[in-house]
């Protein structure tokens, strides 16, 4: 975990407790089926983009289409969250790098996500997630690896 001078920020000890509840609300409001309130974590115009590649419009469409999810596919599903890594951009920002398991009733795993994001401290929040890459990771050994030719 990157962070910086303890003596630049005094308080770093409880940002990273604040950080990482965002993804504890996330898991709680996935296991509840509670679309707002997983939604809660991120900023009203949240750059958002899924494991598909879609980029639904902010929190209300992060709501939107987790509300779809809880109510068809992933019902009854839990998140499990991992903050693997915060690395302080500023004392105001940081990157999250995280990964999330998806289980079913059982222990049945159905994916794991990587996601990397952008928080942000606001004068209304201590902090809010602003970005959020979302994908599913080649599985190891598959051979899949990006073509150094394709374009970026």
């Amino acid at each position: 975990m990157h962070e910086p001078d303890a003596t630049a920020h005094a308080d770093v000890r409880e940002d990273i407790l604040a950080i990482r509840a965002l993804w504890d609300a996330m898991a709680r409001g996935w296991a509840e089926g509670d679309a707002a309130r997983f939604a809660r974590s991120f900023a009203e115009d949240c750059d958002f983009t899924t494991v598909r590649g879609d980029k639904p419009a902010g929190r209300p469409g992060i709501e939107a289409g987790h509300a779809i999810l809880f109510h068809g596919p992933y019902a009854g599903t839990a998140l499990e969250t991992d903050v693997r890594a915060i690395r302080f951009l500023r004392l105001d920002l940081a990157t999250v790098d995280a990964e999330s398991t998806i289980g079913a009733p059982g222990g049945v795993v159905l994916a794991r996500t990587h996601a990397l994001a952008v928080v942000e401290r606001t004068a209304t929040r201590p902090w809010l997630i602003r970005a959020f890459h979302n994908m599913i990771p080649a599985a190891p050994g598959s051979g899949h690896h990006p073509d150094p030719r394709s374009p970026r």
